[in-house]
Parts: structure tokens; sequence; C-alpha cells
């Protein structure tokens, strides 16, 4: 085991920290390791495996299409785009797509589209269009996504950055209002944020985000990348209050796990103000992508996966809240979609994560201090009850030797 990582950290960037396990295989919500050794994924690719690893109908759907039609650009059309943003519109409400690959790039699209209709639509001075967003973001980490961020790291040497961003306080209604202005293009806003250590805004934040934007006419963009597709307990996150966005981001759970699939949609005034030449992807909508997405979709919706997450999230929350320990300062979340703060001056998320290894669960720290679990939607309750009995005896480990200390 120990080659493959010395030979990843060899002729790899060192841009990630993982775990020191190395991954041979899956199946549903388990990963095996290069020994052999089983694991219960708690992480699902940071959302990516919702559908669980190895889907039947996913794999089918792969092999079929593999067979008949992979890539050939946009500079054609296929039978394959056209019915999967069909679909991915009728289950979001919104009029029209444009299909990219990662998350980032569907950003990146939102942020032009955001911008060329302030500049068309609304009627802003050129180049004096602003996007605000919050305070602990994370919508990628493309130099232009960065300069939204407020985390010193993500900014660290790579500047300059470019201009027309304003941060403002996530939850704070007020501060939001403070700060449009007549430039104002877009709010850009995680319903939950999941980097920032799965942070849920105050009850009624997101709907009076929407009212502030349709009064100032500004673009309300919910970035749905970790949060969409069923991961907390609605199909979409702004569905817990009732929100109705202008342009909604989706990717990760989009792709099945398979391939990176993601999209920008929104309402045909604003998607309208792209023309040819203005934005495209070599990969974005390609066959195979459009067909895997479609049936995740199907899959999301024919399994009422949603519902299970809201079932099973709601399960865990309350396990994970009798755990009584000083180590832990919060457990929260929506749905599959928890963070389990710790204290950092007891002990750190990292050395948490590196004990649930060793118990046969696969976590992933956020900032050191949270622990973050989003399993596969099709995760049981027996599952759940197996991994609540380990997360126990870890925590209950490091109480003992923090007390004999």
């Amino acid at each position: 085991m120990n080659e493959h990582i010395d030979l990843e950290a060899r002729y790899c960037a060192h841009n990630y920290h993982p775990l020191p396990v190395v991954l041979t295989r899956a199946q549903g919500a388990y990963v095996w390791d290069a020994s052999g050794k089983k694991y219960l994924d708690m992480m699902s690719a940071y959302s990516a495996v919702s559908h669980g690893h190895g889907h039947e109908r996913l794999i089918a759907i792969l092999k079929e299409q593999v067979e008949r039609l992979n890539i050939v650009s946009r500079a054609f059309y296929t039978d394959k785009l056209g019915p999967f943003l069909e679909r991915v519109c009728a289950l979001t409400g919104q009029d029209m797509a444009l299909p990219m690959n990662t998350g980032a790039e569907a950003v990146e699209t939102a942020i032009k589209a955001a911008r060329k209709w302030a500049y068309t639509i609304k009627g802003v001075e050129p180049d004096k269009a602003e996007i605000i967003s919050c305070t602990g973001n994370f919508h990628g980490r493309t130099i232009t996504i960065v300069a939204m961020s407020d985390e010193p790291q993500y900014q660290e040497g790579f500047g300059p950055f470019p201009p027309g961003f304003r941060l403002v306080e996530y939850g704070n209604i007020d501060a939001l209002e403070a700060a449009i202005n007549e430039n104002t293009a877009a709010f850009l806003v995680e319903p939950i944020q999941g980097e920032g250590g799965i942070v849920v805004p105050p009850d009624g934040y997101l709907k009076a985000a929407e009212a502030l934007c349709r009064k100032h006419n500004v673009l309300l963009i919910a970035d749905e990348i970790q949060t969409g597709l069923g991961r907390t307990g609605k199909f979409l996150a702004v569905e817990h209050e009732d929100v109705h966005p202008d342009g909604l981001i989706l990717g990760k759970a989009l792709g099945g796990g398979i391939l990176p699939v993601s999209v920008f949609l929104s309402r045909r005034e604003v998607m309208n103000v792209f023309t040819p030449g203005d934005h495209g992807s070599t990969f974005g909508g390609n066959p195979l992508a459009a067909a895997i997405g479609l049936e995740a979709l199907n899959i999301l919706v024919e399994d009422d996966l949603a519902a299970k997450s809201a079932e099973m999230g709601d399960y865990l929350m309350t396990e994970l809240r009798k755990i009584d320990s000083p180590l832990i300062r919060e457990v929260r979340g929506r749905g599959l979609f928890i963070g389990i703060e710790t204290d950092p001056g007891l002990t750190s998320a990292r050395a948490i994560c590196e004990a649930l290894m060793e118990h046969g669960i696969l976590s992933k720290e956020t900032h050191e201090t949270v622990v973050r679990l989003a399993p596969p939607l099709i995760i049981s309750r027996a599952e759940i009850d197996w991994a609540i009995q380990q997360i126990g005896e870890v925590i209950d480990k490091f109480d003992r030797l923090r007390l004999a200390s």
C-alpha cells in the first residue's frame, strides 16, 4: 500500500492531504483498500456518489452509450443532450440549461451569465457589475472564484484577482441588503455551506434573500453543487424555504459518481444573453455525460432518494447528538449532509477522521474542526447504526486518552 502512496507523493502535486488509505474498488456504500479491508464510505466524494458506487443502472447506461457515441463536441447536435436538459429543467423549474463538466466550470458560467445579463438587460454600466457572495463560501478554485473567497489559503500567492465581487456575512440578511447597489448583478449563495463546515443559515434567510433580490432586480443564484439532488432531504436545498432562484448550479451527483457533469440553469431572459461564441466547452454536454446525467436524475426521482436522505439524515443526527462528549461542540446539517464540529482545543477533526478510518469508516475533515458525514443516499439504517457505534467508540477513546493525560 505504501508504494502507491509514495508514487503519488513523488509524481502528483501536493495540493491534497489524503488520508493514508489506498482504495481499489467500491460497491454501494462501501469501498475496499489495496489490502482488502472494507470501509463504509461516509464521504461520497463530496456528494458526487449519492447513488452509491457502481449503481447497476448507471453502469448499464455507461456501457450502452460508450459503444454508441461518446464525444463529438457541441459543433453538432446529438440525440442525448436535449432529453437530459429537458429533464433537469423540468425537475428544477428552470427554463434553460448550459451544460459543463465540473462544478467550478458551472460557477464560472453563472458569473458570466450574471454579468452579461446586468449589462444587456438590467442596464448596469460597462465593467461595473458586482456579484455578492458570502463569508465562508466555497464555489471552486479557479482564479475568478477564489477572488470571492475569504479563506486566506485559497488566495495566498495567486493574485492579482479580478474585481467585481463583494462579501457579506453568511446568514446576515441586513448585511446583504446594505451591500446591494445599482451595480449588483447577482447574489451567489450556498443554501448550506459545505466546505465551510456544513453551516446551516438561520431559518428564513434564503426566503428573505429571495425577496431582497426581487425588490432590487438582482439575480439570486443558488450554488447547489453539493446540496442539490436529494443530499439535504429535498431535491434542492432551496426547497426547504420554498425559494425559486433565478439561477441554479448543479454538479457532483449529476454525474452519478461516474463522470463530471454539471449545468448552470436559469430563466430564459438570463440564458438568452449567450450567443454562439460567448461561451463553450469541448466536453460539456457530451452524449456520454448527458446519458448518465439523465439516468442519474431518473434514479433520484424513481427511488425517491431525497425522502430517504431526509429519513436517514434525521436518524443519523438524532443518534449523533446522543453522544455525550466535550469533544463535540455541535452536530448540524440537513438530510445526509452533516457536520460534527469538534473542540480544537481538545483534538483535531483530522485525528478523529484518521481514527474512524481504523474503525472502517471513511470521512474527511473540514478546516480541522468539522468531521463531514455525507454517505451515499442509499445507505441503510443498519449501516448507520454500525457507523454510530464506531463513531461513539472513537469519541470515547479520545475522551479516555484526554482524561488519562
